[in-house]
């Protein structure tokens, strides 16, 4: 505005009278002086917060996955245990694998996220399978162990079926119906034992429905199961979980919670895979629905711990076994019910250990190595650091 006005003024000449209410030379020197105003900045976006939601689940779960893994030597002939056993092996990797799914919507081909996926599963699956390789060779009294990247060992399955899943995404993204798609494919397994070991088909195949379910979650499917309404209905839902795994526990072969065998390889009819498939699905996602019911969505003293589960999931395997080949679990009052309790809080705090930020610390290099030095630079990633620059 003040620039117009003494623009107009000069433009008269020197020899015209100012003019009323035009600006003097006084008040137009005093304009010139002063700074002009900075046009607003556009507020930067807020950085993007993580749900406390979710990593609360991923939290409780890994805890349950581990005190799962504690029972499994003292489990044997008691039957409250094999229910509580078979109750949280129902739920707590389908759970884990619905969420993976979840956060895997917007995975594609992009490099940067081809080089997480593979810096991120695959380095952690060749350091961790060998390890525990190795681990056993040492510990376990197994010397002529192999090493075998395509027959994981273990808690490695996972990480393998996570980067087949995630690779696949784009096609559960293209097709029209992907949930039914991705049940077939899992019965057809369940009748497959031609399948073999190699790279965990077996698992990642039968597991791959909680996959493609998470990938078709919304955030509203998640918001209904965190009221009052779903907290009520989750408790008969769960306390019918735990009676039926109460009634199954001599009547059920539980490893079929384990999804990696066809029903030929359990020893019965080929038409019973396609059966447990679809019921243990059925039962998985009731009692996952009332797992998360349950998850506080507020912040709480270990949601931070939430970000560290891959961490507490591959590193209490090495303490889990060691008290296996070393015998600590032949103790007798461990097989006592003060026992048990000890031994579950005790694989409680171990992973809560390991998913604090020290261990982190001291694994990253490891579970979430940079590697710069493998990967090229992609075209995309240059333009957009010399935009930012």
């Amino acid at each position: 505005m003040f620039h117009a006005a003494s623009s107009s003024a000069r433009a008269t000449g020197p020899s015209s009278a100012p003019q009323q209410g035009a600006p003097t030379a006084q008040a137009q020197s005093a304009a010139q002086v002063v700074p002009r105003p900075r046009a607003p900045q556009p507020d930067k976006p807020p950085a993007k917060q993580r749900d406390a939601f979710f990593d609360n689940a991923k939290y409780l779960a890994i805890v349950l996955v581990a005190m799962g893994h504690s029972w499994e030597p003292l489990k044997s002939g008691h039957r409250t245990l094999e229910a509580a056993y078979m109750f949280v092996y129902a739920f707590h990797m389908p759970a884990f694998i619905l969420i993976s799914g979840y956060f895997s919507r917007n995975f594609d081909m992009r490099p940067d996220r081809l080089r997480r996926l593979l810096t991120g599963v695959v380095v952690p699956y060749v350091v961790f399978e060998t390890g525990y390789v190795l681990f056993k060779r040492a510990v376990g009294g197994d010397p002529d162990l192999a090493i075998s990247l395509l027959d994981p060992w273990y808690l490695t399955w996972f990480l393998i079926a996570l980067f087949i899943w995630r690779l696949t995404t784009p096609i559960w993204r293209l097709v029209r119906w992907p949930v039914p798609l991705a049940i077939l494919i899992a019965m057809l397994a369940s009748v497959s034992p031609d399948i073999g070991d190699d790279l965990d088909l077996q698992r990642v195949l039968q597991f791959l429905p909680f996959f493609v379910i998470g990938l078709s979650l919304k955030p509203e499917h998640f918001e209904a199961l965190r009221g009052r309404t779903a907290r009520l209905v989750s408790v008969p839902v769960l306390v019918a979980g735990l009676a039926v795994a109460w009634w199954a526990v001599p009547r059920m072969n539980a490893t079929w919670f384990y999804h990696r065998d066809s029903a030929q390889e359990l020893g019965m009819p080929w038409w019973c895979g396609p059966v447990m498939v679809l019921a243990l699905l059925g039962c998985s996602l009731l009692l996952t629905a009332g797992f998360f019911a349950w998850v506080p969505g507020r912040t709480m003293w270990f949601t931070t711990l939430g970000a560290g589960t891959l961490y507490g999931y591959l590193l209490h395997g090495f303490f889990v076994k060691a008290a296996d080949y070393r015998g600590w679990y032949d103790h007798a009052w461990l097989h006592r019910p003060l026992g048990e309790v000890s031994v579950t809080l005790a694989a409680g705090v171990l992973v809560t250990a390991l998913c604090s930020p020290p261990v982190r610390k001291v694994f990253r290099f490891v579970m979430e190595p940079e590697m710069t030095w493998a990967f090229k630079r992609d075209a995309a990633t240059l333009a957009r650091e010399r935009a930012r620059a």
